[in-house]
Parts: structure tokens; sequence; C-alpha cells
């Protein structure tokens, strides 16, 4: 059975520790100017190579969400959970082709700003406002919770709120140095996270093979996977019939087949990848072909995370099944899908488990890091500076950005100290998504219209954002009651609870229709307003790509349908 942590343990992780400290000092004292730069501080214009810009949207994007939410729905959803990592990798080659050079033509530094220059500074301030809220009380706060929760399994369970306050401070520290120092040291940490992830699925894999009879085979652990776990490596999954269970249905729900293609899918990734502070603020301080190699290449590192955290996640429910892990799985008598990871882990060797621990750790920090860094610079660079001291000072703006930083993770802190959201019982992978799909198809039409229609008016994108967010409270939370289970545009399906509910991927594909359906219409009718000075320059050379990039695109797309096609 899984061991707890050892002493060796401790110790790979305290030099792990002191590793990062020490290079994040150093790369602070080298360009110590950085730190009363603002554009620097925020973003470290021109500093960052294309594999750290790479390195660093792979260490921000696979945190605790990833290893341990989506390792969670390994266990209880399979392969298809990758659909979220593939689809990524091709709405980053979406991202670098046709977003970075609008941003970069014209010197955007926060989404905020995009949405001022296109359109007026209503709709940026209304969105600094959406995005802070978003980033504060569902990203930021469910990534402490569920590091905290996976480390403190590792380490015995007896110090939840010690772990998440440390890994705040762990967090806090890399922060303060600005986005320079968040950058290189993620270089680091996707090492570090890669290596032991790999580690860690392998050891999973040969343990499978050895408890079934195939000795320390990771191979044979992975074919009997798929052997007697079947439904686990199944991409899309079938729209449950009369009779169907209530994990068929849970598991529709969660990913509604190939209606979750049509667009909730690519809302959710295209929002994310594209219109996103926390993962644009990466590029956005490099040259155009700096920009898209950095972003191509981190497409092609989410090729292989679902190897890193799904895997686990499927090797531990075949373990439970067989009774393995009873113990490790539960909290309180309860089943718990995101303990899944933290399971795994229990099986490697000492001093590999620090190793892991010292990934996961990696994982968290990077993820928090870069959250409160963007957090910090939406409230610095667009309310702070227009609205509370216009004439503030690099280092005064840079300083109330650090104190911002402080804030809010104080807050996500205290949200979490007694889990008041709830996130444990939801499972942590499916919160983010479900609530970040509030706001993410009213959010996304108003960029996607703002690139590439030109009438769109500043009145069309205020009232896509509040009527969007209503939509998408109208169908998760009345449409049922309203109009029935079962209409032309939605079934409502049982939620095991005694309600019924839309899937909330779906639900994002309907919100986004609607809302890109309101916005050109009120574009047409608003003749007043497409008077209005569009301010975005055009770079008539923005879609020539060199060899290098159009092989890597090739690349990925050509392996994602190899990988569709063989699990489909």
């Amino acid at each position: 059975m899984p061991q707890g942590l050892q002493s060796y343990d401790y110790l790979v992780f305290v030099m792990y520790f002191i590793l990062i400290a020490s290079y994040g000092i150093w790369i602070y004292q080298r360009k110590k100017v950085a730190t009363v730069n603002s554009t620097d501080f925020f973003l470290a214009e021109g500093q960052l190579t294309w594999w750290a810009i790479g390195a660093s949207l792979i260490a921000s994007n696979i945190s605790a969400e990833q290893f341990i939410g989506m390792s969670g729905n390994g266990f209880r959803l399979g392969l298809a959970i990758s659909a979220y990592e593939w689809l990524a990798a091709i709405s980053l080659v979406v991202v670098g082709i046709f977003f970075m050079p609008v941003y970069l033509k014209n010197k955007i530094y926060t989404m905020p700003q995009f949405l001022k220059t296109r359109y007026n500074e209503t709709v940026a301030m209304m969105m600094a406002i959406f995005w802070l809220f978003l980033y504060i009380f569902v990203n930021l706060t469910s990534i402490l919770y569920l590091g905290a929760i996976a480390i403190n399994n590792l380490s015995g369970g007896q110090h939840f709120h010690l772990i998440m306050i440390g890994l705040s401070v762990f967090a806090l520290f890399i922060t303060l140095g600005g986005m320079k120092v968040i950058g290189y040291t993620d270089v680091i940490q996707v090492v570090v996270l890669t290596v032991g992830g790999l580690i860690t699925s392998y050891i999973a894999l040969t343990v499978v093979g050895e408890k079934f009879g195939f000795g320390k085979n990771a191979i044979a652990g992975l074919n009997h996977l798929i052997k007697v776990a079947p439904d686990h490596f199944k991409m899309i999954f079938d729209k449950p019939v009369v009779g169907a269970s209530q994990k068929q249905i849970d598991d529709y729900s969660s990913l509604p087949g190939l209606a979750m293609m049509a667009a909730g899918m690519w809302v959710a990734n295209l929002n994310y990848w594209g219109c996103n502070q926390y993962i644009t603020q990466r590029a956005l301080g490099a040259d155009l072909k700096t920009a898209r190699s950095g972003i191509f290449f981190a497409a092609i590192l989410k090729l292989f995370m679902p190897l890193l955290v799904v895997i686990p996640g499927i090797a531990a429910y075949v373990l439970y099944q067989n009774g393995e892990l009873q113990q490790q799985m539960t909290t309180n008598g309860v089943l718990m899908q995101d303990n899944a990871y933290s399971s795994v882990i229990g099986f490697l060797p000492i001093g590999l488990k620090g190793l892991s621990m010292a990934a996961l750790t990696a994982a968290i920090v990077a993820s928090l890091a870069g959250k409160a860094n963007s957090i910090s610079t939406i409230y610095s660079l667009d309310i702070y500076k227009k609205y509370v001291n216009k004439k503030a000072t690099d280092s005064k703006t840079v300083s109330t950005g650090r104190i911002m930083i402080i804030v809010s993770l104080i807050i996500a802190i205290l949200i979490n100290w007694n889990d008041t959201l709830g996130i444990g019982g939801k499972g942590g992978f499916e919160f983010i998504q479900k609530y970040t799909g509030y706001i993410s198809p009213a959010i996304f039409p108003v960029f996607l219209l703002g690139f590439f229609w030109k009438k769109t008016t500043s009145k069309a994108a205020i009232s896509g954002i509040i009527l969007g967010l209503i939509l998408a409270i109208l169908f998760d939370k009345f449409l049922p009651s309203m109009f029935g289970n079962d209409t032309f545009l939605y079934t409502a399906l049982p939620n095991g609870h005694g309600g019924f509910e839309i899937p909330y991927l779906i639900q994002m594909g309907w919100v986004f229709l609607f809302t890109c359906i309101i916005m050109i219409t009120i574009s047409l009718l608003d003749v007043k307003g497409q008077t209005h000075a569009n301010s975005l320059q055009e770079d008539q050379t923005k879609y020539t790509l060199t060899n290098a990039h159009i092989a890597m695109i090739v690349t990925i797309l050509i392996v994602v349908a190899g990988l569709y096609i063989r699990f489909w």
C-alpha cells in the first residue's frame, strides 16, 4: 500500500524550494530596475525568449486544476476529459495566427486596454471588474484550495490551513519580483512538473502491471487499463437514452458528446487562451515571431499533458475498483475523485515522492503566481491608474500592484478556510469550468466580433456583456423549470439530486450564439455607433507564417486528428 512522505521526501522538496527561491532572487537582482518600471514588472517586455514564453504558458496553465482536478476527472470520466487539453492545442494555433498579431501591433498590455482601444472606456471598465471577480473568487481561490488539499493528503492530512498559507507565501515571493521572475522561474518549474508527472504516470502504470500479474511493465499496465476499463478510453460520450444509469447521465452532462464540439468547448478554450489576461500576458511583451513560436511550442506541450494528469487518474480508478486505494480515495468515508493524483503519488519510492510533491507544488505555485500577477496588472493599469490615481508614477503603480497581490491571496485564504464556495463537493475542475462558463460566452463574442467585424459598436459590446451574463444564469438556473426539460434547444438531464440541469458546455454554446446575434443586431441598428473611431491598427503582414511555424501547426493538427481517430 502507498506510504506517506518520509524525511528524504521532505529534503528533496526543501532543496527544490531553495533552488527556485535562489534563481528568482538572481533574476530579480540582475534586472532590479524592472521592479519600478510598470511595463517590465507586469509584462517583462522584450525579455522572454520563445521557449520561456511557451514554458511559462504551460507552467501557469497546468496547475492544481489539472493535476488534481483533471486527474480526478480521469478517475471518473477517463480519457474523454483530455478534450480540454488536445483542443486547447488547436485553440493556441488559432490564437497565435489570428489574435496575437492584433494585440502586438496595437501594443496591447492588458485585455481591458484592448477593449478600450477597440470600443470605449465603459466596456474596458466593465470587463476589468468582471475579470477581477472571476480571477479572485473562482480561479485563484480554487487553485489554492485544490493545491492545499493535495499536498495535505500527501503529508498526512493534518495541516490543510498551514499548507494553504505556505503556498500563498511561496507564490507571493515569486510574484513580487514581477513578470520576468515569474517567466524564468516557470522554465524550471515546467521541467520539474513534467519530469515528476512522467515519473508518476510511469510508476502508476508499473503498479497496475504488477498488481495484475504482468510484472513491472508500464506498457502492459497501460494495455491492461484499456482492456479492463474501455469506457475510460472513449473520447465521445453517447447521449443517454431511457433507462441510462446516473453515471452515464453525469458523464454526458460533463462532456456532452458531439454537441460540445459545436461551440461550447471552443468558446471555453478560445476565450481562455486568447482573451485571458492571465495567459496572453506571457506573450504580450514579445515580438510577433517570438510570441508565435512560444505559443505554438506551448501547443505542442499540451498534447502530452493527458499523459501526466489523466492516465494517473485512470490508473487510480482501476486500482480502486479492484480493492486498492480504498483509504486514500476517501475523505471522512466519502469517495473523493480529487484524491486520485495524491493517492497514486503514494506508490512512488522514497525521494521520488518528494520530487512529485515538488512538481505538484511547482504547478500550483506557478499558477497562483501568474493569476495573482494578472489580478495585479488589471487592477493597477486598468482601474487604479485610470480612476483612482491618474498621476501615479511607475513606482507607485508597481507598489499598488504588489499590495493587490497580497490582498487577493488573503481573500482566497479566507474563502477557503472553511470551503465557503463548496469547491470540494463539486470536484475542482468542473467547478472552475462551470463558473468560468458564466462569463466566457459573454466575453468571447465581444473579442471575436471586435477582431473581425469593424461594424461592431460599443453599445453592442456593453449589451452583449450584460445580456450574455443574464442568459448564462437563465440557462443554468431557470430554463428547465420555465420551458420543460426537453426542447429543440436543449435536453435537461437529472442531476441525481432531484433536479434537472442543462450540460454547461451546451449552455455555453447557446449563450455564445445568442450573444453574437444580439451584438450583430444592435450594431446594425446603431447607426451612430458605427461612426465611432476604431483605434485598432491593421498589420497587412499579420497572417504571414514562417516555414517553422507551418511545420509546428501541421504537426499539431495531425497528432490531434490521430488521437481522436484512435480513441473515438
